[in-house]
């Protein structure tokens, strides 16, 4: 039997696509869960978009043996941004796309891909940083940080996984280094976030923009104090978000999480998404987000609460947003005739 809450929110989601349609919301973000079908309307810019889909991957966490399920789980999300009726025009990747920053894990990450219809735009994760700085992820993928337009619609990605030195005065080897990241709750490398060159650099790039230009961002870890026992947060997130402050409307897409949760904070919508490689459990307290939370009931299913994202941006700005789970058990909407 389906909850009131998820009947509510069926009823809702019927009567915006009935009066108003989907690619025009109030102005205001609103949020409805349909099992692993999200919509999240970011408050609407006022310069105009050319409308256009763009898709996310996240946290592959390859490892090195050949053929590990990890491998066919970013396959399967490969193939499925690959057969969406209608094709993104870019697909980014959020991170994490190493289990062990190893180069040749990064290597089978790009490999895999390279075989999306879309080009691609990647930010690092921690996982893929710190064996050697990232030198092998930017010589994969490139830059940590940039911002480009594409239709009206700014992007930007940012590397959010920056800690200061603890391993040089301890001297670490880079494994040992890379180990301390291992772990959700490891207490020595401390709460990780964007560098202050970052900071600089963004201010810089976002300065000529008008303030109703959309923007879209996209980090490792959230743009907010989701759990940071759990490094579910960015440690200079309000800088951030103070940068930011200046635009009509802005869309924070992040992964490390490995499920889904949406918080809004003023200007800022912030989305977490799914991964391909296993779905996290919700932090073990009663918190007052995430709004939304990935419908996972079938233990047997190995990817139960796994799959891909898809962002359609409509003329104002706005972003239609949907989780593409990879099986029907985390997608009953799909059953119910929801799934867009």
């Amino acid at each position: 039997m389906k909850s009131s809450n998820a009947n509510q929110g069926r009823r809702k989601f019927l009567g915006l696509t009935g009066t108003a349609g989907l690619s025009t919301f109030a102005a205001q973000a609103i949020g409805v869960n349909l099992g692993m079908v999200d919509i999240v309307q970011a408050q609407a810019g006022r310069r105009a978009v050319t409308p256009f889909r763009f898709a996310i991957i996240s946290d592959p966490h390859l490892y090195s043996a050949k053929d590990h399920v990890f491998d066919r789980h970013l396959e399967d999300a490969v193939a499925q941004v690959n057969g969406l009726a209608s094709q993104p025009d870019m697909v980014f990747v959020l991170g994490d796309v190493s289990h062990h920053g190893e180069a040749d894990q990064i290597a089978k990450g790009k490999q895999i891909l390279s075989k999306l219809k879309a080009p691609i735009r990647s930010i690092p994760g921690e996982h893929d940083w710190y064996l050697d700085m990232g030198a092998a992820w930017k010589a994969a993928f490139g830059a940590e940080n940039w911002s480009f337009d594409h239709k009206g619609v700014r992007f930007i990605g940012m590397n959010s996984i920056i800690v200061p030195d603890f391993w040089t005065s301890a001297g670490l080897t880079p494994a040992q280094r890379r180990d301390w990241f291992m772990a959700l709750n490891s207490p020595v490398p401390g709460l990780w976030g964007v560098a202050d060159s970052t900071l600089e650099w963004l201010a810089k790039e976002v300065a000529p923009l008008p303030a109703e230009t959309p923007v879209v961002v996209f980090t490792h870890s959230p743009l907010w104090d989701y759990y940071p026992r759990w490094n579910f947060q960015v440690s200079n997130s309000k800088q951030i978000r103070d940068i930011l402050g200046k635009f009509t409307s802005v869309m924070a897409f992040h992964g490390h999480v490995h499920h889904t949760v949406f918080n809004r904070i003023g200007n800022l919508s912030s989305i977490g998404t799914m991964s391909t490689s296993w779905p996290w459990p919700y932090p073990p307290i009663q918190l007052p987000y995430p709004e939304f939370q990935s419908n996972r009931v079938d233990p047997s299913n190995t990817q139960d609460g796994m799959g891909t994202a898809t962002v359609a941006m409509d003329a104002m700005g706005g972003g239609f947003v949907v989780h593409n789970g990879f099986a029907d058990s985390v997608n009953p909407a799909i059953r119910n005739g929801f799934k867009v």
